[in-house]
């Protein structure tokens, strides 16, 4: 336990600051974190992190991590040529090692790039958006999982996913939903100004957000049983690594774009 207050400590007091200040500085964190996640995809795969098909899949997640005003090389905004490229060059590295990296590693290594890639990199542009609009994502995914694990906790009792993640219950879903409307509702209320929808469409996307974000933490769930690890990574001691920390956010932003927030 201390070891995990410890670690939530020094993250929060790197993060917030720099989240606050927005610019290069936290575009540049994120673009690490989200590198992070594509080694950790890849040590859960039990690739090496130096051997060729790993260089290139970290090229690949650049691609779309590094914001389009940094380098004005590939189209599309986020560089959505180069990424086709690198994937293309998986592909091809299938025949020059003679199967032993196969299609199906090509398959998990583009999903978990697109994964972490784009997760993070809708958080740099919320960010851009405003400081506001970050906060209401992330308000979103602390607040649901808080509430589903303290509601469910008490009144818990009808499994939700047991052989995904056998501790999660519906009673702490709902009452995870629940909280994040309201609580985040009473944000929504001040700041009215922020967000391009009314106020009651903004509830019903926050709805549709805090399930999104359970579905994100259920997803990391399933795949971290499928490759058989307790955590994606050990960067953040008593923690995991960044995909465990961020599993949840990394659906909603996407989510926020889809909707037109971001």
């Amino acid at each position: 336990m201390k070891q995990r207050v410890i670690t939530a400590v020094v993250a929060l007091l790197i993060f917030i600051p720099l989240l606050v200040v927005g610019g290069n500085l936290f575009s540049i964190l994120v673009v690490a974190m989200g590198l992070v996640g594509m080694s950790e995809f890849l040590t859960m795969k039990r690739k090496l992190l130096i051997s060729p098909e790993a260089i290139i899949a970290f090229m690949a997640v650049a691609c779309l991590l590094v914001p389009s005003n940094w380098i004005n090389f590939f189209p599309n905004g986020i560089f959505y040529s180069g990424f086709y490229f690198f994937t293309l060059v998986l592909l091809g590295y299938t025949v020059v090692s003679r199967n032993r990296f196969s299609f199906d590693d090509v398959g998990a290594i583009i999903l978990g790039a697109i994964y972490s890639g784009l997760g993070f990199h809708y958080m740099i542009y919320a960010r851009q958006e405003s400081l506001w609009m970050i906060l209401y994502a992330f308000l979103i995914t602390w607040i649901t999982d808080s509430g589903a694990y303290l509601i469910g906790r008490q009144i818990g009792r009808t499994k939700l996913a047991p052989h995904i993640s056998p501790n999660k219950t519906w009673e702490g879903s709902i009452g995870g939903t629940v909280s994040a409307v309201i609580i985040v509702g009473i944000y929504l209320f001040f700041k009215q100004g922020v967000f391009p929808y009314g106020f009651l469409t903004m509830l019903g996307i926050t709805v549709f957000l805090s399930i999104g974000a359970q579905f994100g933490d259920l997803i990391e769930s399933a795949f971290k049983r499928h490759y058989g690890v307790k955590d994606s990574g050990k960067i953040l001691p008593g923690h995991g690594g960044i995909l465990d920390r961020f599993d949840s956010i990394l659906l909603v932003l996407p989510l926020m774009h889809f909707v037109g927030l971001i």
